[in-house]
């Protein structure tokens, strides 16, 4: 699970955070919006590229227990 300092109810979970970053990557690549509102979602998509990533590191730590890598 993501290290946010957040509530843990307020993490999306990993799937909710990858449709999310679709489609901001979505309204990025359509352009048409004025460059502070650019910059927003590419904030957004960092943050939530960072969830997936935590979420897809978390879930590599919990294989490499079950499978008891060092």
């Amino acid at each position: 699970m993501p290290t946010d300092k957040r509530p843990t109810d307020a993490v999306p979970s990993y799937e909710a955070a990858r449709a999310e970053l679709v489609e901001v990557v979505q309204q990025l690549e359509a352009g048409g919006v004025t460059l502070e509102e650019s910059l927003a979602l590419w904030e957004r998509g960092e943050a939530l590229a960072k969830i997936c990533q935590e979420w897809l590191d978390g879930a590599r730590e919990k294989l490499a227990a079950a499978r008891g890598d060092d």
